[in-house]
């Protein structure tokens, strides 16, 4: 029950839309509208809802907790003829009240018709007369509900013997669903119903036929069943059809002060014209809506373009309509099949006025045979047609073209494919180890997996030892000398034999000798099968043999894991993800194929086309089908689909997944072609394995005497005692001893034994004891084959032959789907087809990128931590070659002298690590250098692409227009000629709304902003009152003027200073007399040579043209004066050919000595992207630079993280640390400019009547270009690390390094000597006379221009000659033959020193020059 409960709230709350409220099975909705009672039941009714019904308390403290206090809201109560309601009211579905919540005192009369509720009464009921005011109201949305309404109704029956499919249409009235009660007038709108039938329990998925009968008014009993269900209609049935895609319906917007004439266009004849007119009268601000209809009968069968006249009737004294009308014209009809006549009829059928763009409203008095399918019809296509569709191809060769390219794609890749496989078949075969013993005769199959990560193969000779119970093996070098082994993520199969068995194994020893171009190797795992019991070991590896990788180590012992270890949520993971990805995941595993899966990579493009072909099929087939309006959105948070989207979903996979699974069933669980099985003569054995056992012990006693002690020594060592279990192993031991002694015998000779007859006489009697065992070994052994060729006959799987049959169904589907998909790509059109194979690549590269590794990694995270069972991987075949125990190595002892079959000794290791760490700081060093010159190439890109070369003439231009001829002092007439010539002229060019010859666009308004003194703001001395009478400070912050004065300064005078200065703040802030704030301005404080200045001010705006900018006659007004310091002109100009905004500010500034001094400053930046290539070339580079800055983020963070707090003693280190946090900087300035730009163009297209201030945007790009200039200046420097290599730059560097503390002296020193001895000196002599000296600054910047030789001896020699002389010529002796040879003599100290400590470092450049050509080489041999 509570999963019941759980599932109804799940599908009501899904249901519900984002505007409504769900509450048990209903959905409520509070629209923010207010209508009449009827009109509000009319808008719910359209939404397929009604008005609320209130049945219980808990459904009114939900509705309370969503309603306003204090407001009145309609509900579904009306007045009821049943007097057994309170007040003779019910529900609109003419059920009684059986919970209410009525007021005592309210007017339940019968007059009083419509139910609310009284917000202003705690929610109570209440009813009134007057059903025309307009309140909020309630809908509700209930879902089970079908209508049976009496009197006027229609019977529909099941017939299930008449079927019409008609596919993406559904019938029946869209707006009511519920019976409305019997009310008086003026309520009964509609016929009256009877209540509610609930057919929630009607079987879905059936077809069900409903034939229409027309029946009398009354209803005896309606019937439910399991297979057909019982709907009563309204005569007039409502029918809703999608109209077809591609028919367009024009609106057109027409003017009502004019007579205005449209054209609509009537396709076809028997046509109803529905015309659609919106109304819009500016005057009363609403809109009202009508709709025409013009039967077929009205248009007499004409067809064409017909002329629709507009003509406006206003009424008298009234000239003109201000207003706009809206005109929509939709031509449809409505037909049904007739099956008799076989043709469409409109018989009893016409167009709703309903009808819009998207769907056609048919009101029909009959219903033909119909019927609702489960399934969702597709897009039909004629494949008797093909010749016609072909024919179109010229228009539209899209689909055909991509069909035919998939085609030759697939042969193509098919030809890659077979020379994989063919490839892949020799990297399946079993390696049999060339240092196996001859003699051996017990085998066990390693195979041994190399990692995927980066650098796992591996070139050295790699051993190993299997450690057993009983006895371990000896070392085996695995090699194959017909392929390279341990490759990245490959598996190597290698056969090992031993004398006898080892027992259960407990663990591997592993080496190898760190040798070759790559020596390091990462193991993933290793299994061991003994293949005498078919028993398996698993040793889970995943570690580096290697000098510098985990623990260092070349030689390590694996032991056999727990049971715990093997269903570890790691290794399960892992191991799962990588078996699907490369053999489960069908697209993937064309290039990550197992090699010794028998599903070849040709089969497996196969089924790849087969698929891609079928889901285009599948695709097209259902693309862009009409979609039913009147079905609901399933909706489950982010995601939304409908019932019929789900159904095309189902039916695709139906249509394509079945056969292909087939398909790939077929190819992958095929047996390969094989020999058929042989019976073979078997012969019973005559001598037994006693008898040859005695037999031998004879031989050996009489050959005693005759035989050497050597001899017996030898047949000693051979012979030693085994524990063999079984029959046949005991044979084939003794076998393989005697051959072993017949060899030994060939090696000692005639000459060795005492008489050349006892050497003859125990040749023949070991080939006497052999000969008795051949008998024996043959007769076991072709029971041996016997019974493997019986067991591979009955191997599992599809014979071999059921291959065919994979291959012709890959040919019907691709040949069928190929055919069908040009077919409807033909059919559909250029621009359709375009939009689907668009929409068909989207989908299919989400799925195999995204989808589909999903899934996989979703059945992994699953199978590790629910199954958690460990899967054993596939079996191969090994094929052992017969003459392998028979084959005589005699280099058997030769091969394990060599040195690979011992692990390389302490003192080797510690050698290749040092190489090894020589190695990595020669790469590291080579990397570095070549990541180093991507990234400032990336830097400069970035760094060129901020600025703009037409920037500095456009500066120039303005720069010159606005102060060519203009001085760098004026007085204050000089200003007032200046505003009224340079400024005006230039700034109201000859093309309105442009400066200068008509290139710069004004944008806004240009601004005059002034900044003053108060009066009396400095102390005068009291020696000097009685001669001057007034000071004048210069500007700052604290003199500053911010009063509100009248015309000619003067001061407006006020009782209340508080109330009146805001009140003139208010009434005047426009006025030039008035001071305005930073903030009313939109300003910032600005920086000028003689002070920096707020951004408040006096203001005057000069309009944007001439005849406005006459507000300059204020300066015959004497709005500059003697209490002026400051007077800045602000504007901002775009000119597009070079898409730059420039923002000039000029500047006039006087100390208060009466002269004024002139300056601008202009910064051009682009705040609109240019439509060339370039933005998205600096773009991308931008992004490349950013993931260098990260990737230099992740080096030095491992650093920090190993140095700790050694890292910030290293300068190199803060340098890469400096570069990184000055690009973030970067970016965040430059994050800022965008967002400031934005906000001020925004500001200037809704105030274009303004100035628009761009300081910020114009601050920020700025700023931005310092910081980018840093980082190419750190850059630029880290440039002097990586030129270590060579070794002057390297000597310089460790010098300096040596003498970086007297270097740092010497240079105090310097600044000491400039700053506080000549510069101050210069300053006191010359700073009153020449500008030079002017300022301290001033002065030390002449200094250090002396010393580098960029001095003006003139200026200083003219005035005072010998004091000049003497002052510079001392600093230019001491400073450049004491100071500076002093300087030069602590870096030749540190160079002496250098030399005797230095350590060279050419050996690393060489091994690294050595290592590329060496591997260069490898590689071309390769």
């Amino acid at each position: 029950t509570i999963l019941l409960n759980f599932v109804l709230i799940f599908l009501v709350f899904s249901r519900c839309q984002k505007s409504q409220k769900a509450f048990r099975d209903s959905c409520f909705e509070f629209p923010a509208l207010q209508l009449s009672f009827f009109r509000a039941q009319t808008w719910c009714e359209e939404r397929r809802g009604h008005l609320v019904f209130i049945t219980d308390e808990d459904t009114q403290s939900f509705l309370q907790r969503h309603l306003d206090p204090g407001t009145d809201v309609w509900i579904g109560l009306i007045s009821s003829i049943d007097s057994s309601n309170k007040g003779g009211h019910g529900w609109l579905d003419g059920s009684p009240v059986g919970f209410s919540k009525w007021m005592d005192d309210d007017d339940l009369a019968l007059n009083a018709t419509c139910g609310r509720i009284l917000g202003r009464s705690e929610y109570q009921w209440g009813a009134t007369s007057d059903c025309t005011q307009t309140l909020p109201f309630i809908c509700q949305f209930e879902s089970g509900r079908a209508i049976v309404c009496a009197d006027y109704n229609a019977t529909l029956q099941c017939d299930p013997g008449r079927v019409v499919m008609i596919g993406s249409s559904f019938y029946g009235r869209n707006s009511l669903y519920y019976c409305r009660s019997a009310v008086p007038p003026p309520v009964t709108l509609t016929p009256p119903c009877s209540s509610w039938v609930d057919v929630t329990q009607a079987t879905a998925g059936k077809i069900i036929v409903i034939p229409l009968q027309m029946n009398t008014c009354t209803l005896e009993k309606i019937h439910l069943t399991s297979g057909s269900l019982l709907l009563m209609l309204f005569p007039c049935a409502q029918i809703y059809l999608p109209r077809p895609v591609g028919q367009e319906v024009i609106t057109s917007v027409l003017d009502l002060a004019n007579y205005s004439t449209i054209i609509i266009d009537i396709p076809f004849p028997n046509s109803t014209l529905l015309i659609k007119v919106q109304l819009f009268v500016l005057l009363l601000k609403s809109f009202e809506r009508y709709t025409w209809l013009v039967p077929p009968e009205s248009l007499h069968g004409r067809i064409g373009p017909h002329s629709l006249l507009i003509r406006p009737i206003v009424g008298n004294g009234i000239k003109s309509i201000t207003g706009s009308l809206s005109v929509t014209a939709i031509t449809a009809s409505c037909k049904y099949w007739v099956p008799s006549l076989l043709d469409w009829s409109n018989e009893g059928c016409r167009v709703g006025y309903n009808t819009s763009s998207s769907s056609v409203h048919c009101l029909c008095n009959h219903l033909t045979t119909f019927g609702g399918s489960f399934f969702v019809t597709p897009n039909l296509v004629d494949p008797s047609r093909s010749a016609e569709l072909f024919a179109t191809f010229a228009d539209n060769p899209v689909v055909v073209c991509f069909v035919m390219a998939l085609v030759i794609l697939y042969f193509l890749v098919l030809v890659w494919a077979r020379w994989k496989d063919v490839k892949d078949t020799s990297k399946v075969n079993v390696t049999v180890l060339r240092d196996n013993n001859p003699l051996d005769r017990y085998y066990y199959l390693l195979s041994v997996k190399t990692g995927h990560r980066i650098g796992a193969s591996t070139s050295s000779q790699v051993t190993i030892t299997l450690l057993g119970a009983e006895t371990n093996s000896e070392p085996h070098h695995l090699t194959d000398a017909k392929k390279q082994v341990f490759q990245r993520g490959a598996m190597d199969m290698f056969l090992l034999s031993t004398p006898f068995s080892l027992g259960n194994l407990q663990a591997i020893r592993m080496w190898h000798n760190n040798s070759g171009n790559s020596p390091d190797w990462f193991v993933s795992s290793v299994s061991v099968q003994d293949l005498q019991t078919k028993q398996k070991w698993y040793f889970l590896c995943n570690c580096w043999l290697s000098v510098d990788q985990d623990d260092c180590a070349l030689d390590k012992v694996i032991p056999l894991p727990t049971e715990l270890e093997l269903k570890k949520f790691s290794h399960l993971f892992f191991l799962r993800t990588t078996r699907d990805f490369s053999d489960g995941h069908l697209w993937l595993s064309v290039v990550a194929r197992p090699p010794s899966s028998t599903f070849t990579c040709v089969q497996r493009v196969s089924c790849c086309f087969s698929l891609l072909l079928c889901t285009m099929l599948t695709s097209i087939m259902f693309y862009g089908i009409p979609t039913d309006p009147s079905e609901q959105t399933l909706d489950l948070g982010h995601f939304e689909f409908t019932w019929q989207q789900f159904m095309v979903g189902v039916q695709s996979s139906l249509i394509m997944f079945p056969v292909n699974i087939l398909i790939v069933g077929i190819f992958r669980w095929t047996r390969p072609r094989e020999t058929p099985c042989c019976q073979r003569k078997k012969k019973k054995p005559k001598t037994t394995l006693e008898e040859v056992i005695n037999s031998s012990h004879t031989a050996a006693i009489n050959t005693k005497a005759n035989i050497t002690v050597d001899t017996f020594i030898m047949n000693s060592v051979v012979l030693h005692p085994v524990m063999v279990e079984g029959t046949e192993k005991k044979t084939q031991y003794v076998f393989d001893q005697l051959c072993h002694i017949e060899e030994e015998l060939v090696l000692l000779g005639p000459e060795n034994f005492p008489t050349a007859n006892s050497y003859s006489q125990a040749v023949e009697q070991v080939h006497g004891m052999k000969k008795l065992l051949e008998n024996q070994l043959t007769a076991e052994q072709s029971n041996v084959d016997e019974k493997k060729k019986k067991k591979k006959c009955c191997a599992g799987g599809l014979p071999w032959w059921f291959v065919f049959f994979g291959w012709l169904l890959v040919l019907a589907t691709s040949s069928v789907s190929a055919y069908f998909t040009m077919l409807y790509g033909l059919k559909f059109g250029k621009e359709r087809s375009i939009s689907w194979l668009v929409s068909l690549v989207v989908s299919f590269f989400q799925s195999l990128l995204l989808i589909q590794p999903l899934k996989v990694i979703c059945f992994a995270v699953f199978f590790a931590l629910v199954i958690k069972k460990v899967d054993d991987e596939d079996d191969h075949e090994v094929y052992l070659n017969e003459n392998i125990g028979k084959s005589k190595n005699k280099t058997c002892t030769k091969l394990r002298v060599a040195g690979i079959y011992e692990p390389p000794p302490m003192s080797d290791i510690e050698r290749m690590k040092r190489n090894r760490i020589l190695e990595q700081k020669a790469f590291a060093l080579f990397w570095e250098i070549i990541t180093y010159l991507c990234f400032m190439w990336m830097l400069l890109l970035v760094a060129y692409g901020q600025r703009d070369p037409n920037a500095y003439f456009l500066n120039q231009h303005i720069r010159k227009s606005f102060s060519g001829n203009t001085l760098n002092s004026l007085s204050i007439s000089d200003v007032f000629t200046w505003a009224n010539t340079s400024l005006i002229d230039n700034l109201f060019g000859v093309y309105p709304g442009f400066i200068t010859d008509g290139n710069s666009k004004l944008v806004g308004n240009a601004r005059l902003r002034q900044l003053r003194v108060q009066k009396n703001s400095c102390k005068i001395s009291s020696y000097m009152n009685q001669l001057v009478s007034d000071c004048h400070a210069p500007y700052s912050w604290d003199t500053e003027d911010t009063g509100f004065y009248e015309p000619g300064w003067h001061r407006i005078v006020t009782d209340n200073s508080t109330s009146s200065s805001t009140n003139c703040s208010s009434s005047t802030s426009s006025s030039p007399w008035t001071y305005q704030t930073q903030e009313q301005l939109r300003s910032h404080p600005t920086w000028g040579r003689l002070g920096v200045y707020r951004g408040g001010g006096f203001v005057v705006e000069l309009g944007p043209d001439l005849t406005n900018a006459s507000r300059l006659h204020l300066f015959s007004s004497k709005w500059l004066d003697t209490y002026t310091r400051a007077l800045i002109v602000e504007f901002t100009v775009y000119n597009a050919n070079v898409n730059l905004f420039c923002m000039v500010t000029l500047m006039l500034e006087t100390a208060a000595v009466g002269v004024f001094q002139f300056h601008n400053e202009l910064q051009s930046i682009r705040l609109y992207q240019s439509t060339s290539g370039l933005p998205i070339f600096v773009m991308a580079a931008e992004i490349i630079y950013l993931l260098f800055v990260l990737y230099y983020m992740f080096l030095q963070g491992k650093l920090m993280r190993t140095q700790r707090w050694m890292y910030f003693k290293n300068m190199w280190n803060l340098l890469e640390l400096s570069i990184i946090m000055l690009t973030w900087s970067a970016v965040a300035v430059f994050i800022i400019r965008t967002v400031f730009g934005n906000r001020d163009l925004d500001y200037y297209q809704n105030h274009k009547d303004k100035f628009a201030s761009f300081y910020q945007t114009a601050s920020a790009d700025c700023v931005l270009n310092y910081l980018i200039a840093f980082i190419v200046l750190l850059s630029t420097v880290k440039l002097w690390r990586l030129l270590r290599l060579n070794s002057k730059m390297n000597m310089l560097t460790a010098t300096l390094q040596r003498a970086s503390g007297d270097i740092f002296s010497f240079l105090v020193v310097i600044i000491v000597i400039c700053d506080a001895d000549v510069s101050l000196q210069s300053n006191v002599l010359y700073g009153w006379k020449i500008s030079s000296y002017k300022t301290l600054f001033d002065a030390v910047m002449t200094i250090i221009c002396l010393q580098v030789g960029m001095f003006n001896y003139s200026e200083v020699l003219d005035n005072t000659s010998l004091l000049g002389g003497l002052l510079f010529g001392s600093c230019v002796i001491f400073m450049t033959y004491v100071v500076l040879n002093l300087f030069i003599s602590v870096i030749l100290v540190a160079f002496n020193e250098e030399q005797i400590h230095h350590k060279v470092i050419f050996h690393v450049v060489f091994l690294l020059l050595m290592r590329l050509v060496l591997k260069t080489r490898s590689r071309c041999r390769g």
